[in-house]
């Protein structure tokens, strides 16, 4: 936790391209990083393309998800203090995240006939099981547009393992049987205010790629 935290420090007070001390044994190196210009990009397994207002960097590998290729994950300040993540058309029956069947904590699959109450429950698993929520509260879960369809909105905070409260918003919705979502979550003081309006542009900007 020490080296997430010199991590955090590192990545708030400099951009990510100025943190040459970066790399080593901690894993976090600055090949971990793709710079995400402002410009169209496809996200995930490019079943969706967005638009960001200002230049973001694309993690190569999650912290929250494992290895889920329709998922991509951005962080602006770094992964601890922000970070959007893509589900770009995730389909019936897959996870978020690899998980042994053994364990004895589980994430649902995702199923096409999940409704927004089933998806807010499934992502609040996510948080306590990958992420080790050890409090997470839905502060509300309402109707949205998305991708030119009906979707949600979903608004919660959580308490994590490092006594930080992080909040988040998640825009998605179910398309043809596909999961589509953007999700915020950002560390309550400060960050999640300054990435939220970055997280309605590029909301606004998704479009599916057929």
């Amino acid at each position: 936790m020490k080296q997430l935290m010199k991590l955090a420090l590192c990545l708030a007070a400099l951009p990510l391209a100025a943190c040459s001390s970066l790399g080593g044994e901690d894993g976090y190196g600055l090949g971990d990083y793709l710079l995400v210009r402002v410009h169209r990009v496809n996200v995930g397994d490019g079943g969706m393309s967005v638009v960001a207002p200002r230049p973001w960097n694309e993690r190569r590998r999650s912290i929250l998800f494992d290895d889920v290729r329709e998922v991509e994950d951005w962080t602006l300040d770094g992964p601890i203090l922000d970070g959007i993540s893509f589900v770009s058309g995730m389909k019936s029956g897959r996870y978020l995240i690899r998980q042994r069947k053994s364990a004895d904590q589980q994430v649902p699959k995702f199923r096409s006939d999940m409704t927004p109450p089933e998806i807010a429950a499934m992502l609040e698993s996510l948080y306590r099981v990958r992420g080790g929520a050890v409090e997470f509260r839905t502060l509300s879960l309402q109707p949205r547009p998305f991708l030119g369809a009906n979707g949600f909105q979903l608004d919660y905070e959580h308490l994590d393992s490092d006594e930080l409260w992080r909040k988040g918003r998640v825009v998605g919705a179910v398309i043809d049987g596909r999961l589509y979502l953007i999700l915020l979550d950002a560390a309550r003081s400060h960050y999640y205010n300054a990435s939220l309006p970055d997280f309605e542009a590029i909301v606004a900007s998704a479009q599916i790629r057929r």
